[in-house]
């Protein structure tokens, strides 16, 4: 199996000085969720090499052992270093595209023409599409024969209350889910914090940092069950 992971490039935290980018959780569990099923990976960021890691991502409480591995993981800290310019990849080449979240994809990946015509192009040729967290947003601009593709579809991403609960509100562009219930999605959400996915057909999204491993546990059973069908 062969999976394309998307990662931000931007590290700018609105116009508040700080810095983001993506959430380490939320490419580290996913990152080995795959690697240990066996899967070929390849990650893709907009300008390629190096994409941010949000600072407070990885601060001391908010370590997890997936980000313990990755730190002591040579191959996977390598293959994070020189991800491929977003623009080079197609869905042709992959089986499916798992995206983590973190505040950066808000204001690169979400207004991305290469991001959204990739998305479009995995769902319409008939293959799985995976966000987590802030990602689900990614999905804003995403339309499936002519309408959002979130459209009627059950959907979780970051919530109101765990953005207030970081004091983002204000700062981020967009709220992922005024957004997702704007562009006409069921969107579904535990309490804040907790682990929660969620899959409609092809479209796998997971609520929070704590909701991606399940996530792409879910990604890696969509096709357990479509080989056994």
């Amino acid at each position: 199996m062969k999976i394309l992971m998307v990662l931000t490039s931007h590290d700018q935290l609105g116009n508040t000085g700080r810095k983001t980018g993506f959430w380490l959780e939320e490419f580290a569990a996913p990152y080995f969720v795959f690697r240990d099923a066996g899967a070929q990976l390849t990650l893709a960021s907009p300008k390629g090499g190096q994409p941010p890691i949000d600072p407070k991502s990885d601060l001391p409480e908010n370590q997890t052992p997936a980000m313990t591995r990755f730190k002591q993981d040579s191959s996977a800290q390598k293959a994070l270093a020189n991800t491929v310019k977003l623009s080079s990849v197609k869905s042709d080449d992959y089986d499916t595209v798992f995206y983590p979240g973190g505040h950066g994809p808000m204001w690169d990946l979400a207004e991305s023409q290469d991001s959204i015509a990739l998305i479009e192009s995995f769902y319409d040729s008939g293959k799985p599409i995976a966000l987590v967290c802030h990602a689900p947003g990614v999905l804003r601009h995403v339309k499936h024969k002519g309408a959002p593709l979130v459209k009627g579809k059950h959907v979780t991403g970051f919530t109101n209350g765990e953005e207030a609960a970081v004091n983002l509100t204000k700062v981020v562009p967009f709220l992922v889910e005024d957004e997702l219930l704007h562009l006409g999605a069921i969107y579904e959400k535990v309490r804040n914090w907790e682990p929660f996915s969620i899959v409609d057909g092809r479209l796998i999204t997971g609520q929070n940092p704590a909701s991606s491993t399940s996530a792409a546990q879910t990604l890696l059973q969509y096709f357990s069950a479509a080989a056994a069908a």
